[in-house]
């Protein structure tokens, strides 16, 4: 998706102070704003599938074993039969009429409204734009498209709230391979992770408000459920687990809540090794089986709502809960292109761009 207006693209390339009347004439003076989330594959078919997984799982950051023992057991073994289960899950959630993921649609709006928060405070100097760590549109494509438009900054933003290197260090090391090639590099800075900013919480709590005042009965436990990551990530140094239970913490005391009424979850596991616990899918279950007939669960690590959001806790929690005796089910969606959330992330931008801009 190119956010450039027609303005922008006709706008004349502009000459260099004081180059000789040869010189090649070049585009310069714009700042860029690139949002970068997870990624999607292009279609749930098996091809499109097996293209997105070998990306996603063939990253050092995501699976760092050994390639010499991973591999092999990735291309024999996991691709060849992971890409009709993942096709399935993504079929069962697909924008048929847009032919995509939910997440590339919701990018899509949120990179759309930030564009407009941006035109509206700094006018044409500002080009916002998306790109995926996997799939397609790619980091580098669009880091060329920026700077063939005249971004000479670039101001690059991971949609993770949370710090992990699975996610945010990732899309980091995507974003700095993609400046290699370029003759001439823009100036760059990246947006430190936003777990505990202020507005972004208040965007999660008022969330979390709407959602329970539509319910009939308020639900017993609100489980916060972030994707999970290997136990062994925490004690190698990684701050994911500590940031994740500060948002939890920072959202009840928001909320004015007690204990007790919130617990936090890691979900997604792969593998067989131990990963962040308590995990998602048996915590709920446990919470039936206490008594808790009720409970709502929200996703504070994900920007947009995807196959882990709408599959993975809409269905296969759902279910694990009801199994073990729960009544009410809710889920409370990703702040996505909801107004305090576009409010919040533009806030953050705009705090990053200072020096930059006025």
């Amino acid at each position: 998706m190119n956010m450039m207006s027609e303005t922008q693209a006709a706008q004349p390339a502009t000459d260099l102070p004081h180059a000789p009347a040869d010189h090649p004439r070049v585009k310069m003076g714009k700042v860029g704003v690139l949002l970068a989330n997870l990624g999607t594959p292009d279609h749930y078919s098996y091809w499109p599938m097996r293209r997105y997984l070998n990306e996603f799982l063939s990253d050092r950051r995501v699976i760092d074993y050994s390639p010499w023992i991973w591999q092999p057991l990735l291309q024999l073994v996991i691709l060849t039969k992971r890409p009709f289960s993942s096709g399935a899950n993504y079929k069962s959630i697909w924008n048929e009429e847009r032919n995509e993921s939910p997440l590339m649609t919701i990018t899509k709006a949120q990179t759309a409204l930030m564009a407009e928060r941006m035109k509206a405070r700094y006018g044409d100097d500002v080009v916002v734009d998306f790109c995926m760590r996997y799939g397609n549109p790619s980091t580098k494509s669009k880091v060329d498209a920026l700077v063939a438009q005249g971004c000479t900054k670039i101001l690059f933003f991971p949609l993770y709230p949370q710090y992990a290197g699975a996610t945010s260090a990732t899309a980091c090391d995507q974003f700095f391979r993609s400046l290699e090639n370029i003759k001439w590099q823009p100036i760059v800075r990246t947006v430190e992770p936003y777990y505990e900013d202020r507005r972004y919480i208040e965007a999660l709590a008022q969330s979390v408000e709407r959602a329970y005042a539509g319910l009939e009965h308020r639900p017993d436990v609100l489980v916060c459920s972030y994707h999970g990551v290997p136990k062994r990530y925490l004690m190698e140094g990684d701050p994911y687990h500590c940031q994740c239970q500060k948002t939890t913490r920072l959202l009840r005391e928001r909320l004015g809540w007690d204990k007790t009424d919130i617990v936090t979850t890691f979900q997604s596991r792969f593998g067989p090794e131990e990963w962040l616990q308590p995990y998602t899918v048996e915590e709920v279950a446990r919470l039936a089986e206490q008594g808790k007939k009720r409970i709502a669960v929200v996703a504070p690590a994900f920007s947009a709502d995807c196959i882990e959001t709408l599959e993975e806790i809409n269905e296969e929690i759902k279910e694990s809960f009801e199994h073990a005796g729960g009544e009410e089910f809710t889920y409370i969606p990703c702040l996505n292109d909801d107004a305090a959330h576009i409010d919040a992330l533009a806030a953050v931008v705009e705090d990053n761009l200072r020096g930059w801009l006025g």
